[in-house]
């Protein structure tokens, strides 16, 4: 089950196919678990292409993977994109349980999901004809007399009109029967005597939005695959929807990890505050995770163990001991419950004592350094397109801008340099170091700076920020 070699940096898969998740193949693998008969074993996911092999035992049964390894001397790091490819296909090779089925959500709880179903319309819409415009409803040529009752949007059907005559009606009103258009109020006159007049030629349909202008009831609005927005939002509810069948959103566990943070206050007597805590949550969430969890746990290795081996998340974050000193107590704990290293360590700065492990057939622990910038790059490189690829999202497109200024980069490691956008080019932020985030707090993005540095003018690949890019990562609920 191991798709690379953790002693010698192996791999049996190409890298290209980093973020090659077809959404529909993601959700056709959530539906055949549905649709699967209780007891009936999960296919092997992922494939000979992902380096799995028929090892998925059911739960129960006596599986337990390969016992993980610590870091030696030849330990060999893995490439960022090939971390980046890791990430996603240790998603996709997940056998999903029960918690990975469709879920059927509220309206109101269903912004950022991934819709598992189609969205077929329940109804024509407009699913009556409609006055697009306030005026009047008239029938036949002019002038018109006009009727004392007008017509208002939410009530019963009108009566329908006679030859010659008009009744006053509001945007959004039913359409009474043999109406030949809508007289917008500003193209009306009425004389002396009541009688309406038209100041343009009413044409036959004008103003009118017809029964079924936008679909017809059972038209797929949406396929499969379609993330909710709010625009989805409002087009399910036109079309008569209060919940959504969607990917149930991953659910992950964050444990934080070090005796030296203070929860509260100013740095005091060697210790200093902690950051991840409070970043952590609402970012997981803006990659469409439910946090389910936070713990503060110190630097006990017995209670790593026992919060690893008590989760039931989906995937688990830890932040800080993943290097080999006296306290870096999570390859240990790794080793000791019996996980599966997927990647250890990544040619990235900062960064570079990031890991992934498997460590139950459908749970996953992304471990970040404990230093705020680099835990933020373990987030981009692994937690981000690991959860992704189990909510079914799609990956988005990458893009590239100029650099304005020179970018300084690693001698052998992908650098990622916090940037703000200008224009059509990228400005890369000082205060950049492994511990800061005063760049990345006014940053747009990171540039992806390979070995050796960018000069200016260089074309560098980016990765947005949730809040600062288009998409639904704005949303932190």
């Amino acid at each position: 089950m191991t798709p690379r070699s953790l002693r010698t940096g192996e791999h049996t898969g190409p890298a290209e196919d980093a973020d090659e998740l077809d959404v529909e193949e993601a959700l056709a693998l959530v539906r055949n678990d549905h649709d699967r008969a209780p007891g009936d074993h999960p296919p092997a996911a992922g494939g000979p292409s992902a380096g799995h092999g028929p090892r998925h035992t059911p739960p129960g049964q006596g599986h337990r993977p390969p016992t993980a390894h610590r870091p030696d001397a030849h330990h060999k790091a893995t490439p960022w994109p090939e971390a980046r490819a890791t990430a996603a296909r240790a998603a996709r090779a997940v056998t999903r349980g029960a918690r990975r089925a469709p879920v059927s959500v509220r309206l109101d709880d269903a912004l950022g999901l991934t819709l598992a179903a189609p969205l077929d319309a329940l109804t024509d819409l407009p699913s009556f004809d409609t006055s697009a415009m306030d005026g009047w409803a008239v029938s036949g040529p002019g002038p018109w007399s006009v009727r004392d009752e007008g017509v208002l949007a939410g009530h019963a059907e009108p009566g329908p009109l006679a030859d010659g005559e008009a009744a006053r009606i509001a945007t959004g009103a039913r359409v009474p029967a043999d109406t030949t258009g809508v007289l917008r109020s500003e193209h009306g006159q009425l004389d002396e005597k009541g009688r309406l007049h038209a100041t343009r030629e009413v044409v036959h349909g004008q103003d009118i939005r017809p029964r079924g202008q936008e679909c017809r009831s059972g038209d797929q609005l949406l396929p499969p695959g379609t993330l909710v927005t709010p625009a989805v939002l409002g087009l399910a509810a036109a079309a008569g929807y209060d919940t959504l069948t969607a990917v149930p959103r991953p659910r992950v566990d964050v444990l934080v990890l070090g005796d030296e943070l203070l929860t509260e206050g100013t740095p005091r007597g060697g210790l200093i505050r902690d950051a991840l805590g409070p970043m952590l949550p609402p970012w997981l969430r803006a990659l469409g995770a439910e946090v389910t969890a936070v713990r503060r746990l110190g630097d006990s290795a017995e209670a790593l163990n026992q919060a690893v081996s008590a989760s039931t998340a989906d995937v688990i974050v830890t932040t800080g001991g993943t290097a080999a000193g006296p306290v870096d107590h999570v390859h240990p704990t790794l080793e000791r419950i019996g996980a599966e290293l997927l990647v250890d360590g990544v040619k990235v700065r900062p960064g570079h004592p990031m890991l992934l492990a498997r460590t139950r057939e459908n749970q996953h622990l992304v471990g970040l350094p404990g230093n705020p910038l680099a835990a933020v790059s373990g987030l981009l490189t692994l937690a981000e397109p690991l959860l992704r690829t189990l909510a079914a999202r799609p990956a988005p497109e990458p893009y590239t801008l100029p650099l304005r200024d020179e970018a300084h980069g690693h001698p052998h490691d992908t650098r990622l340099v916090p940037v703000v956008l200008r224009g059509d080019s990228a400005v890369p932020l000082h205060y950049n170091g492994p511990a800061m985030l005063r760049g990345i707090a006014a940053a747009d993005a990171l540039a992806v700076v390979p070995p050796g540095g960018a000069r200016p003018g260089q074309e560098a690949e980016l990765l947005d920020l949730p809040w600062a890019s288009a998409g639904i990562g704005v949303c932190f609920t």
